[in-house]
């Protein structure tokens, strides 16, 4: 057979194919709970065409899965997402979106293994599903900032305040964002960045 003139594709596409001044490249998590905007942050600030495990949602989670709040939510992720961003010339971050539903949360150990840090997406109307993601990070010893992503008619609250709820240290960086808009996104990556910089710089 003559493949000379064939459609087919081998190796990666011209736009995944990493620059060639990318000098060094960190794995970064994105983890909340079921329906916070993980898939949608991944997607809106991946430079390469993102990788996503959704499914549509069936009886079988019925019983199982705590949609409250995100009822009309038709499709969830059931292995991970994955993207890419150039922070820098130099600097390129692999993104790594979890599943949010607990039944898939046995995936975590894997995804969140060689993670130099982690973004915690947050709906202030369900803050409740926050805690024990923010919970595994702490065990773990995985760095992480907050990220209050927008919703309509969500409930707004000071940044004091949902550090006392969230039981967060003075120290972790909460942000607002909008993870449908790749600026706001990456300002939420770049406040990450520059938090993990200020870890590993000597004390004193």
């Amino acid at each position: 057979m003559d493949f000379r003139n064939s459609d087919t594709i081998t190796g990666p596409r011209s736009e995944d194919v990493l620059p060639t001044t990318a000098t060094a490249a960190v794995k970064v998590v994105i983890v909340g709970g079921f329906g916070v905007g993980k898939t949608t942050m991944v997607g809106s600030v991946s430079e390469i065409r993102p990788l996503t495990t959704e499914e549509t949602m069936t009886q079988a989670g019925v019983g199982v899965d705590d949609n409250s709040g995100v009822e009309s939510k038709t499709a969830t992720t059931v292995a991970m997402d994955f993207g890419r961003i150039s922070i820098s010339e130099e600097l390129i971050l692999y993104l790594f979106g979890t599943p949010g539903q607990e039944r898939f949360w046995f995936l975590w150990n894997g995804l969140f293994e060689g993670a130099l840090g982690a973004v915690v997406l947050v709906d202030t109307r369900r803050l409740e599903t926050s805690f024990d993601v923010i919970g595994r990070l702490e065990e773990r010893g995985v760095p992480f900032v907050v990220a209050i992503n927008t919703f309509p008619e969500a409930p707004k609250y000071p940044v004091e305040a949902l550090r006392a709820a969230l039981d967060l240290p003075e120290e972790v960086p909460i942000i607002d964002c909008d993870a449908r808009l790749r600026v706001s996104s990456r300002d939420v990556l770049m406040t990450l960045m520059r938090y993990l910089h200020s870890l590993a710089l000597p004390l004193g």
